[in-house]
């Protein structure tokens, strides 16, 4: 499970404190990610459930984001996340809105939807409210697909729903930028040869 962040008085929000991911996703970070989705020529689109938008509100505070951001969905209902996303029912009945089979099927969705070779999805319980046992406040699942892979996550966050929805918007794209960079690594020729 993840470190709690919160956002910070500058203004970007920390991440988590864990190998993979960035201290913080403030402005530069976001444009070098959305240099490699260009350099790439991807584009990334978004899934949001807890998050509210929070994840489309952050990359489209740099300019040029609409080179490699098409849009995204805010799914708040379930309906919606089977209707436009393509979340199964049955997923949804077995698993729950906040779980790994949701958070895979909405990050798969939102790419087919947009066209885009990146999808990044959030489903949790941001609180005070809705919190169970199994499933407190401050549960996260966080989603990533692109061309031959996808990961899905579980993170667990502390604080008012304000800092939950930072922090998993902060992990949500701490982790596109971290996918990119290893892509990108990857890709790039080996020194001496």
């Amino acid at each position: 499970m993840a470190e709690t962040m919160a956002a910070d008085p500058g203004g970007s929000i920390a991440a988590p404190p864990r190998p993979g991911y960035k201290r913080s996703m403030d402005e530069k970070k976001i444009l070098r990610l959305g240099e490699l989705l260009r350099a790439r020529h991807w584009n990334l689109a978004t899934a949001e459930s807890c998050t509210g938008g929070l994840i489309g509100h952050l990359v489209t505070s740099v300019s040029g984001a609409s080179d490699w951001y098409p849009g995204g969905v805010v799914a708040y209902a379930n309906e919606i996340k089977e209707r436009l996303l393509g979340v199964p029912g049955e997923v949804l009945a077995t698993q729950g809105a906040v779980s790994r089979g949701t958070v895979r099927a909405m990050a798969a969705g939102v790419r087919a939807a947009f066209g885009a070779q990146v999808g990044v999805s959030v489903s949790g319980v941001a609180g005070p409210t809705g919190g169970t046992p199994d499933k407190p406040v401050g549960t996260v699942w966080i989603g990533w697909s692109w061309p031959g892979g996808e990961r899905q996550e579980l993170f667990s966050f502390s604080g008012d729903r304000g800092a939950v929805k930072a922090a998993s918007a902060a992990a949500a794209l701490s982790g596109v930028l971290s996918l990119l960079e290893e892509a990108a690594e990857a890709a790039a020729p080996a020194e001496g040869t």
